[in-house]
């Protein structure tokens, strides 16, 4: 391929490419459930530029095409949410989603002091649930999608010192 893919926080410039790229991404969990109303496929394209602003959020880059992203922020109970991590088809399988989850991992843990990290995806989405558990989420529970998909929550603690914290 000759490039490398580069992880960044992602921009405002970044939306559009970040919204057309989960609508891709998103199309193998539809079909695994047979719905097509998850949250990914019918966010709109203000909702995605309102969380790249306000959230944190990370682009895996190849040039400048986006071929990846993940969303953080922290939870009334101080905890990190993680959610919407999504990398491009043709790229899948190459440790782009672990290295975005661990970017953003650091910087919730090092902006926020987040020492507990939360996500969650469907019971039947095991290519997901590999790569959690591969980079230390256990599951801890279950619940409901908006959307009627049920859910496995999976959280990880970051043992004291794994991160530097700001006060």
């Amino acid at each position: 391929m000759g490039m490398s893919v580069t992880i960044s926080g992602a921009t405002e410039r970044d939306a559009e490419q970040i919204f057309r790229l989960q609508y891709l991404c998103f199309q193998s969990e539809a079909a695994l459930y047979g719905n097509y109303r998850i949250a990914a496929l019918v966010q709109s394209l203000d909702s995605v530029r309102a969380e790249v602003a306000s959230d944190c959020v990370f682009v895996a880059r190849l040039g400048e095409e986006v071929v990846g992203s993940v969303r953080g922020s922290v939870t009334e109970d101080g905890a990190a949410s993680i959610g919407t991590l999504c990398v491009h088809p043709r790229l899948q399988g190459h440790g782009i989603g672990a290295r975005l989850l661990s970017a953003a991992e650091t910087a919730l843990a090092g902006e926020h002091g987040a020492r507990t990290f939360r996500l969650s995806t469907g019971h039947r989405s095991e290519h997901n649930l590999r790569l959690y558990r591969r980079v230390g989420y256990e599951a801890v529970g279950t619940i409901q999608g908006e959307d009627g998909v049920p859910l496995i929550v999976l959280e990880k603690q970051l043992p004291a010192g794994s991160y530097a914290t700001t006060a």
